[in-house]
């Protein structure tokens, strides 16, 4: 559509609004007129033969009459008013038969109003719209106090009354459309009627949501700008095709969106409300009042709105933190006021879950909802950066699982940051900045310095740790590109046990691969993963996941055996719950899309199951003579004072590369304590004392050094070793 057509379409509609308000303000003051006619016809009826009641103060601050004495509403036999009353009903048919209605003929068709609980209305309302109507109902009533509208004044003010209307099923007490202050004992018939202010704001044109509920909702004010992924377009198709059908047969909408990307189900909400011309209305379940009557009013409230006004409400049912003691009674009792609100409410619900749940309506309709599938991210990379992203594009797909909106606010944090044209290089840091802090809150995260000089192992073990890496970096193009994906529907993630006794360099290769790769690496803590409480692992392994899958990250499980041991014969529940904890481990890495990596001084003591679904298993090796001669050769940083050393003498020790790295630092310092640079008889006194700590029988001739004098206080040896020590 053209600015110019929908210029004009917009004057049109404004054009054809201010028509109806000019409408609906001639009908409500012929309204009003026939009221007052009717008011002063019932006024002028002869007072009652009884002597009037002196007037005693009640409660509330109302002057009623005695228990015993019943107000008299009688009509004169002759109707003075008859021609008056018959011109004001005239031009009262005359003002409703406008199209479209009046307001208080579209509230009646909308809620089910007869047309005497339209006058009851009409009269609640109108003492609010007209200042005389207050004194006519007091004279009607002939009483000076009674200056406000009664069931029993409708009674006799109306044609057709119906006792009915004072039913709390009926529609004006069930909508809420007035409110009735009944103090102490005082009849509902002659306790005073007041016209709800949001409905009174709705006869007179002011169509807007209830104030009420406004401190509870977030509107979605803005409506999204780009275009949904294909993937997601599809769940908004089944999202409105689903609102159509079940709005078109009366039953109630409730539809979940499943998945855990909550920011991606609210753009789908988002669409799918903008496309059947719903505003939509935010409400985390977690702000439902838990009292049933505050429950009551709002679901009362809300279900009007609906009715009202064109909107829908995106609850927000994710699951809730609990403490680990109570996790399972906590979320039972947070889903029951959901679950009454949906069940005692009526309108277009749209609920976000992170799994299906069949509690919460007998009529739910579930459409899943994730981010973006990797070949639609690498696409809105490409239309942020302008088409200009190329292979980088592919890579950050390939790495970072983020929605449409995470991925643009990156890109423009970047171009922001970034200087001379070099966006692509803030792209990657913005990313990990980005995705870290959920990660940080649930594993300890460490600082890689390690490259690939820094490590040795034998050829095989070197090669099978560099076909790791590649295959993290390259698993786009292969996944994606080449197909792969589609042929596959598990086991995209990549996952390697690194085995071996302590010190062998598990934990290096790891930093090594995280550095190589420019990712974040994270050592998981058993103690704040594993709990006693049954269903609080799993949880906690879930949030891990997640988590990590969005920024990429490197899991390093340390000492896996402890969590992915063999499943054991079921003797009780807690080898059955133990059980389901491994077997939910064994399904989660092998969805992980991003790399796993366990560590185990004991690879005999893993489950078979985890062994089959592992990529890479990489033994390493206690270090023989060679490599322990090229541990120790690196096991100085360049700036460190060292003094001619004999690695062949050093290598003869028996001990793994993390030792060697211990040992090399206690030489460090006990040569900067004494002022020299490290010496063989430092580094074989520092030696000594590792040996004893592990536990080791001590020769003292194999630690005694007889070799040359070391040089001069101050001098520095010409050898300048390669890298840091191996740990």
């Amino acid at each position: 559509m053209s600015d110019q057509a929908h210029e004009m379409n917009t004057e049109k509609r404004a054009t054809s609004e201010e028509q109806w308000q000019h409408n609906n303000d001639a009908y409500l003051e012929a309204a009003l007129q026939w009221l007052r006619v009717r008011l002063n016809r019932l006024a002028g009826a002869p007072p009652a033969q009884t002597p009037e009641p002196t007037p005693e103060p009640a409660r509330g601050g109302f002057f009623r009459r005695r228990e015993t004495e019943k107000p008299r509403l009688a009509l004169p036999s002759a109707d003075p008013y008859a021609a008056e009353l018959e011109q004001a009903r005239i031009a009262l048919e005359k003002a409703e038969s406008v199209e479209p209605p009046p307001a208080l003929n579209i509230l009646g068709s909308r809620l089910g109003l007869s047309r005497f609980e339209q006058e009851v209305l009409l009269l609640c309302a109108s003492v609010e719209l007209d200042t005389r109507i207050a004194g006519l109902c007091a004279r009607a009533q002939q009483d000076p106090h009674l200056s406000y509208p009664t069931f029993v004044l409708a009674l006799a003010l109306f044609d057709d009354p119906a006792w009915d209307v004072l039913s709390p099923e009926r529609p004006l007490r069930q909508w809420r459309l007035i409110e009735i202050n009944q103090p102490g004992a005082q009849p509902l018939t002659t306790s005073p009627l007041r016209a709800d202010e949001r409905i009174v704001n709705y006869l007179k044109g002011l169509n807007y949501l209830d104030d009420r509920l406004t401190p509870l909702l977030v509107p979605f004010d803005v409506v999204p700008q780009h275009a949904l992924p294909p993937s997601q377009d599809t769940a908004c198709a089944s999202v409105e095709r689903t609102l159509r059908l079940t709005s078109g047969n009366g039953t109630q909408p409730v539809v979940q969106l499943v998945g855990i990307d909550p920011l991606s189900k609210q753009l789908v909400a988002q669409q799918a409300a903008h496309a059947l011309n719903l505003n939509l209305y935010r409400l985390p379940a977690a702000l439902l009042p838990r009292q049933t009557a505050e429950l009551e009013t709002l679901a009362r409230l809300w279900q009007r709105e609906s009715v009202l006004l064109p909107i829908a409400l995106f609850l927000d049912a994710l699951d809730h933190e609990a403490s680990a003691e109570s996790a399972d009674k906590d979320r039972l009792a947070a889903a029951s006021p959901l679950q009454r609100f949906l069940a005692r409410s009526r309108g277009i619900f749209l609920v976000a879950t992170r799994e299906i749940r069949s509690d919460l309506s007998p009529a739910v309709h579930a459409v899943e909802v994730d981010k973006p599938a990797p070949a639609e991210q690498a696409a809105i990379w490409a239309e942020a950066l302008d088409g200009a992203a190329g292979e980088s594009s592919q890579r950050l797909a390939g790495q970072f699982n983020l929605n449409a909106d995470a991925i643009r606010q990156i890109v423009r944090t970047a171009e922001t940051e970034a200087s001379g044209g070099k966006v692509h290089d803030h792209l990657w840091a913005a990313c990990l900045a980005s995705t870290s802090p959920r990660m940080d809150r649930l594993a300890q995260r460490l600082h890689p310095v390690a490259t690939w000089d820094d490590i040795v192992l034998p050829d095989e073990e070197m090669e099978l740790l560099r076909q790791l890496a590649a295959q993290v970096a390259q698993r786009a193009r292969v996944y994606d590109h080449w197909g792969f994906r589609r042929r596959m529907n598990r086991g995209l993630g990549i996952s390697a046990l690194f085995a071996g006794e302590s010190g062998t360099g598990k934990t290096m290769a790891a930093e090594v691969i995280a550095n190589h790769l420019r990712l974040h690496l994270y050592r998981i803590d058993l103690s704040a993963v594993v709990s006693k409480y049954i269903g609080e692992t799993e949880k906690n392994l879930r949030k891990l996941f997640d988590a990590a899958e969005d920024g990429g990250a490197i899991l390093f499980f340390d000492e896996a055996d402890a969590l992915f041991g063999k499943r054991s014969e079921v003797r009780d529940s807690h080898d059955r719950y133990a059980n389901i904890e491994t077997s939910y481990l064994l399904q989660r890495v092998e969805s992980y899309r991003g790399l796993a990596i366990l560590a185990t001084n004991m690879r005999g003591a893993l489950d078979e199951a985890f062994m089959r679904r592992l990529r890479f298993v990489i033994t390493f090796p206690f270090p023989g003579p060679r490599q322990r001669e090229a541990i120790w050769q690196r096991a100085w940083p360049s700036e460190t004072p060292v003094a001619e050393l004999d690695y062949d003498r050093l290598a003869r020790l028996s001990l793994a590369g993390g030792n060697i790295a211990n040992i090399a630092l206690n030489a460090a310092f006990l040569a900067a304590e004494g002022g020299t640079p490290v010496t063989m008889p430092l580094v074989l006194d520092a030696a000594r004392t590792e040996y004893q700590k592990l536990e080791r029988p001590v020769n003292d001739d194999d630690f005694r050094w007889v070799g040359q004098l070391p040089p001069p206080e101050g001098s520095v040896s010409d050898a300048v070793p390669e890298a840091e020590a191996i740990g």
